[in-house]
Order: C-alpha cells, then structure tokens, then sequence
C-alpha cells in the first residue's frame, strides 16, 4: 500500500536498537525504515532474533530506541499511551479477576466510571463472542477465548494501533486458524491499524495486506510483499500458493544468514 495514496498511520526511519549485558553488546535493530498506514494491517516476518518483537515494543512504547524516530499519527513515540494497545502471546490475563473485569482493567486505572466500563466491556464482550462468560475467570477459558479477552481487553481504551506478538503463537492449529478468522472479523469491524508479528508464512498470507520481511540480526526491513489477495482468503488456492512461495523465497537467505551467526563463535 502507498504511503503517499493514504495517510500514514506509522512511520518509522532509521531505527536502531542496542542491547549492553556486562561486556556483551548486541545490536538488534539497525537502520529500520517502515510505513504503515492508516487501517492497515502489516505483517512481520523474519529469522528468530532479527528483532520484531523489540520493534512491537518500541512503537508501543515499552522499549526506548537506541537511534531513529518512531511517529505515530505524526507524533514521536517516548512512552506507552491508549492510542496503541497490545496484544501479547502469553496472554497476559489476570487470573483472579473474571472476563469483565480484566477487559475493564485499563479503564479503571484512567478512571472511567463504572457506568462506563460496563458499556464498553459488554460491546467488547459482544463482539470478540464471550457473551455468556462475562464472569468467568481465564482458568475456566480455553486458550482462543483467554486470547479473546486480550485482544478486548486492548481495544477497550479504543485505540487507533493495534500491536500484535504472536497472539495466536501458543494455540493448536485449529483454534489458531479459526482465531485468524475473528481477528479479520474484529479488524473488519473496528478499522484499526493492525501491525502483527508472526514466525507463521502462511498466516501472513491469510492475514495481511502487506508482509514486510525482516533480515537476519541486526534487523531491517529486506522486503515488503504485498498480498493481492481479496478476502476471505482460500489457503490451497493457487493465489495464495504463490504468494506464500514469494514470502518463503525472500526469508530462505534470511535463514541462512541467522544459523550462520548462531554457528558463530562470537
């Protein structure tokens, strides 16, 4: 998708990011340039360790920069704010509050009224589908639900960016398909701006409007792939065969250039 045709939604210019343990100095991130625009939904894909998640978490503001700028909506990014919420793989739920009220977490700690909470959580419940496990706790849940509540639990400070790390990484594949399905369902519904790390080619494909695939460490963008693919996407289509073989082309150098380092005696 053009930059210049729609709005950017995030833009990214020579990121770098260094990570210092005692004598051990391990650039991660070097000289990343990336757009994503507005109501679009990005992908990452690249090597383990070629940093897509550091990039996840710097545009959420959980992690400085070492170098570069990172705007969203025009704006730099110095500390995490309710325009972008994150998804996170584990979960991350708190067990001894039920469905509502871990939806309702980030409300209560901006001070939204009761009232309030309550409205917005049950539109969430209502549309993420947990309507009837309101009051459950996420020991009760499966592992797609508990996911479901997560990914309530970032919209309900409606942000504008949805930041996603791996959120269907530990599900079996069946639920992680049909998660696929209600997250284009929600992404659908809301319109936010969706960037979603994935270690999955083929759940890029189903996924994304673009796939923008990351080298081997230190990480930058290699390429951006886009996905011509109308929705809902038929996964043994020739289409969408072909795009999958495009992404794996790119990522099979990638791959090699990480084991090498990995085989590194430094």
């Amino acid at each position: 998708m053009d930059g210049d045709a729609m709005s950017v939604c995030i833009e990214i210019r020579g990121l770098s990011k260094v990570f210092t343990t005692g004598k051990r100095r391990v650039v991660a991130l070097e000289g990343l340039d990336m757009d994503v625009a507005d109501g679009e939904f990005v992908c990452l894909l690249g090597p383990s360790g070629c940093g897509k998640t550091t990039v996840l978490r710097i545009v959420a503001g959980l992690e400085p920069a070492t170098g570069g700028s990172v705007l969203v909506h025009g704006k730099g990014v110095s500390s995490a704010g309710p325009e972008r919420g994150m998804v996170f793989q584990e979960f991350a739920l708190f067990p001894w509050r039920t469905v509502r009220r871990n939806i309702e977490f980030g409300l209560e700690i901006r001070g939204v009224p009761e009232g309030k909470r309550r409205a917005i959580s049950s539109d969430l419940i209502d549309l993420v589908g947990l309507k009837g496990f309101e009051d459950a706790h996420p020991d009760e849940l499966s592992g797609g639900m508990r996911q479901r509540v997560g990914i309530a639990r970032a919209l309900a400070n409606e942000p504008t960016v949805l930041l996603m790390d791996e959120p269907f990484g530990s599900l079996d594949a069946q639920t992680r398909n049909l998660m696929q399905k209600e997250l284009l369902r929600i992404w659908s519904a809301t319109k936010k701006t969706v960037l979603f790390v994935t270690h999955s080619v083929d759940e890029a494909v189903f996924l994304a409007d673009r796939i923008m695939v990351m080298t081997a460490r230190p990480g930058k963008i290699r390429e951006v792939i886009p996905v011509p693919l109308k929705r809902p996407r038929d996964r043994t289509s020739a289409e969408f065969i072909a795009v999958r073989g495009t992404v794996l082309a790119e990522l099979d150098e990638e791959f090699e250039k990480a084991r090498a380092k990995e085989l590194s005696p430094d």
